[in-house]
């Protein structure tokens, strides 16, 4: 049986869905037999388990993409197409679907998963899958789909695979995503309790390098850390780590990124972490970096750091904080900017290093302290001079 009649898998499915129990190979096999009239032999059987493995449980035919370690993206775009990412581009695979509907049951099927639904009336779904749809260890999924005719052309599912970051600085200084040069300067900027960003666009290594600088915090140091995805995995002893929560089916239950900002507050923090600054909680940050909690960090989708005062302000306008507020908040927060890039090959690593300061005109820019093409600039002396300000060498 290496593909089942639509009918036949209708009739089996029908059966499962009043089933209460977990769909155990056994409780698939029993639904099987029944529809089949007790007359399957082993083979056939086996081959029925395995195709109703790929259409009823888990992520299906996916699952063999997302459980490979390389790959970053699953991108289904309608039946006949199903690409990858691994960290070097697209690549097409050779995984196809019947065909729409296939796809549609397989969104549906993730977004219960996810405590979301997508159906004619909500024609697309943001969830997140925690532990994986096929119960994988790890940080889990960050689901996204959207159903024709919205998505001409046929339903599209976009799978992006959220592992910890694990790698050390050390690590990254010997795989040359950090550059011996600035590798001091770099953990001179940790040492001293500056406030740092990390920036770059999509995976450009943005929580990879922010977890790599965590390591080097103090062990005598409480990190919390506060993400929309469970991320970040420092080498560290003390790291508490508070995970955003999103409403359920009914709309009720969301926790905010900005939410557990606000209570990490009161967890006696030496350092707040966000994992990803993207909505108005960078206002909630701000203010803790600004009321005696030096050190924090996070990162900022951004393409370069000249980008990013502009970045923040329209981040800020969504909790309400104006741009002269932001300047004069941003300024008074945050000393340093780190900058990261995927280059075309899909080699990953710092790119610069920024100093955040205040002009004449009372708006904050980024000027540059170390760039990988171009050495140390202008802004090196003023942040080694911090460092010593610090005691920091």
């Amino acid at each position: 049986m290496s593909a089942m009649s639509g009918d036949l898998l209708a009739r089996v499915r029908e059966r499962l869905a009043h089933t209460a129990t977990v769909l155990t190979p056994d409780v698939m096999a029993a639904a099987l037999r029944a529809e089949c009239g007790g007359v399957l032999g082993d083979t056939e059987l086996l081959d029925g388990l395995a195709y109703l493995e790929t259409e009823l449980v888990g992520a299906g035919r996916l699952e063999p993409l997302l459980a490979d370690p390389s790959v970053a993206d699953v991108l289904v775009a309608g039946p006949g197409r199903v690409w990858i990412d691994r960290g070097a581009g697209l690549e097409l695979t050779d995984v196809v679907f019947e065909d729409d509907d296939a796809v549609r049951r397989l969104a549906a099927r993730l977004a219960l998963a996810a405590g979301r639904r997508i159906d004619d009336a909500q024609p697309w779904v943001d969830g997140h899958l925690p532990s994986g749809p096929g119960g994988r260890a790890g940080s889990g999924i960050r689901l996204h789909a959207v159903l024709p005719p919205l998505a001409h052309g046929g339903t599209c599912i976009s799978l992006r695979v959220l592992r910890p970051a694990t790698q050390s600085l050390d690590a990254l200084i010997a795989a040359g995503a950090v550059p011996d040069e600035v590798a001091p300067l770099v953990r001179a900027v940790v040492a001293a309790r500056l406030a740092f960003l990390v920036v770059g666009g999509t995976g450009s290594g943005k929580t990879t390098l922010l977890n790599g600088l965590l390591g080097e915090v103090a062990t005598g140091e409480r990190v919390l850390c506060v993400e929309d995805a469970h991320e970040l995995d420092p080498v560290h002893p003390h790291v508490i780590s508070l995970i955003a929560r999103g409403a359920n089916v009914e709309g009720v239950g969301e926790v905010t990124v900005r939410d557990l900002v606000r209570q990490s507050l009161r967890m006696r923090p030496d350092r707040i972490v966000v994992g990803e600054v993207r909505g108005a909680e960078v206002v909630d940050l701000l203010t803790a970096l600004n009321t005696g909690h030096d050190g924090g960090a996070g990162t900022v989708h951004a393409n370069s750091p000249r980008e990013v005062p502009a970045r923040l302000e329209a981040l800020a306008a969504l909790g309400g904080l104006g741009r002269e507020a932001l300047h004069a908040q941003l300024a008074a927060a945050f000393q340093v900017v780190f900058a990261v890039h995927r280059w075309p090959s899909g080699r990953r690593g710092l790119r610069s290093i920024g100093m955040v300061e205040r002009g004449a005109d009372g708006y904050v820019r980024v000027r540059p302290a170390w760039e990988r093409d171009g050495g140390f600039g202008d802004a090196a002396g003023e942040l080694r001079g911090l460092l010593d300000e610090r005691g920091v060498r």
